[in-house]
């Protein structure tokens, strides 16, 4: 089958679950981030960063890594079912050389288990995979935050999940945000945060670009 053929059938696969005239979560925000990157123009075979809000709010991303083309991607609240569902618009159709993937953050939050989780972003990996082998994927693990502080135990297990799979599967990479965003006390460092003690200030995005520099090697 063609790769135009694989798109197609994917982006059925995305929406099948929905009966006619069901609104489709996030369907309209999927559409405006979609026309903007057009509109503005972008590469194929950029580095790609989709997920939930602690990728859309990371405006300096572009500036942070000026030798490589990037494109954004992030759309707030999301979980991961959500970017399988919305997978052609926001990744498939960018055609990008790699994928770099935050979500499990409000996934666990909302109740969901590691496991759900990770049934999840297998299946967003294997069709990112299956039209395009050559794609590097990163899985890039929840980040411990003050306001889910409670929740710390299953946010452990879910990165503990994501770098064994990450460790199996080839093409696919785990990126840990968290150590470093931990204080010398073992908790989240309180001033990376903004006021809602969930989403993260220019400081918090700093250490999240140093992990990231080694991804990013100069050209």
């Amino acid at each position: 089958m063609k790769k135009v053929g694989f798109l197609f059938l994917l982006t059925l696969i995305g929406i099948v679950s929905f009966s006619f005239g069901q609104e489709i979560p996030f369907e309209n925000e999927v559409k405006e981030i979609t026309q903007r990157i057009k509109r503005d123009g972008y590469q194929v075979g950029s580095t790609l960063f989709t997920g939930s809000s602690s990728i859309r709010l990371w405006k300096n991303l572009q500036a942070d890594f000026p030798d490589y083309p990037i494109i954004n991607t992030g759309f707030g609240g999301s979980k991961a079912s959500d970017l399988k569902r919305h997978l052609y618009p926001l990744v498939l159709q960018f055609n990008p050389s790699r994928v770099f993937i935050y979500e499990g953050d409000n996934d666990i939050h909302a109740g969901l288990s590691p496991e759900e989780i990770m049934q999840d972003l297998e299946q967003i990996i294997l069709r990112i995979q299956v039209v395009d082998p050559s794609t590097e994927i990163f899985l890039i693990s929840a980040k411990p935050s003050p306001s889910r502080w409670d929740k710390k135990e299953n946010y452990l297990k879910l990165n503990k999940a994501m770098k064994a799979y990450c460790e199996e599967k080839d093409g696919v990479e785990f990126v840990n945000v968290w150590d470093i965003m931990l204080g010398e006390n073992g908790e989240p460092i309180s001033t990376i945060f903004i006021e809602d003690r969930l989403h993260m200030n220019e400081d918090g995005y700093e250490l999240w670009k140093k992990v990231f520099e080694k991804y990013f090697p100069e050209k």
